[in-house]
């Protein structure tokens, strides 16, 4: 049990001060990418604990538990970990509790995706009400480009499995062919990282456990950096200025440019594509990208250390 109790403080620590901890430099709005790395390595580590945690505990509570976490170690291995019958209530109050934490990410994953796959139905049904197919169009998701009749500029990306861009007559009147080229590349971006994903699981662990700081800054920084990442790819191939005016084109009839969670950071991310920030030299870069690596891995050091030590004893 002790070890499952250091692993419990490693993560609620970990949970506590990781946000605060990368709050505080402004490297990740030069490096979104490494950024969104190292946010991922941090969430993997608390996991992780939890995870480990629930094992050891479930182990010491229970016998056939114990069998099968422990099935190819030998016995002094076992004994190593001192798993105490007198502790057997709290280990099992633990591990249930752990169990149960796990169970409900789970079915808050299960659910962001859920209400994101109905969510797409829905757009979907409502492209076809607003732009319908002609007769003579074949019925199939081919066409990748959708043009929607609409007076406001705006671009929007429908992912799926045949992910398409809708763009309105308005963005087509207001913006520029490398404008329109930046804007295709920035949703393309989006795509090849798969950043829907990131966004569901951010979703899924804040909305289930909304009082841990961890997951509501992922979540949050999720937002954020998965579009500046995305400007990146489409500034490195047409140019930070167009992406900039494309970006301003599309949101300068949004007011203060701060309409729904998609645009709250448009100011910001104009500024940075007009005023960028030289990038971390390369050296620091592969510091920053093991350091973050090796984050989940103290976590399984913590947990394998009294095996590792018997067996090498």
């Amino acid at each position: 049990m002790v070890i499952a109790m250091t692993l419990l403080v490693l993560g609620g620590l970990t949970a506590a001060t990781a946000p605060r901890v990368l709050a505080r430099g402004s490297w990740p709005d030069r490096e979104p990418v490494l950024a969104l790395w190292v946010w991922q390595c941090v969430v993997a580590a608390v996991l992780l604990c939890c995870v480990l945690a629930m094992a050891l505990s479930g182990a010491a509570a229970w016998h056939g538990v114990r069998g099968q976490v422990f099935a190819p170690a030998p016995s002094h291995v076992v004994d190593a970990y001192a798993l105490q019958p007198d502790g057997q209530r709290w280990a099992a109050a633990v591990a249930v509790l752990l169990a149960c934490g796990g169970a409900w990410t789970a079915v808050m994953l299960t659910r962001e995706v859920r209400r994101a796959r109905a969510e797409r139905r829905r757009r979907r049904a409502e492209l076809l009400t607003r732009s319908p197919r002609l007769p003579w169009e074949a019925a199939d998701a081919s066409d990748r480009l959708i043009v929607l009749e609409d007076d406001r500029p705006d671009a929007w990306l429908l992912d799926g499995p045949a992910s398409r861009l809708v763009i309105t007559t308005g963005a087509l009147r207001r913006l520029n062919r490398r404008q329109l080229d930046a804007v295709l590349a920035h949703e393309q971006g989006h795509v090849r990282a798969r950043h829907h994903w990131l966004l569901h699981c951010s979703g899924a662990l804040a909305n289930g456990f909304p009082r841990v700081p961890v997951f509501a800054a992922f979540r949050h920084q999720v937002h954020r950096l998965v579009e500046l990442a995305a400007d990146d790819v489409a500034s490195r191939r047409f140019g930070r200025l167009t992406t900039a005016l494309a970006l301003v084109g599309l949101n300068e009839d949004r007011g203060a440019f701060a309409r729904g969670p998609h645009h709250a950071h448009v100011p910001q991310r104009v500024h940075r594509l007009l005023t960028p920030a030289q990038r971390l030299p390369v050296s620091r870069r592969l510091r920053l990208t093991a350091a973050a690596t090796l984050v989940p891995a103290v976590p399984l050091l913590i947990a394998f250390a009294p095996g590792l030590t018997a067996l090498g004893g």
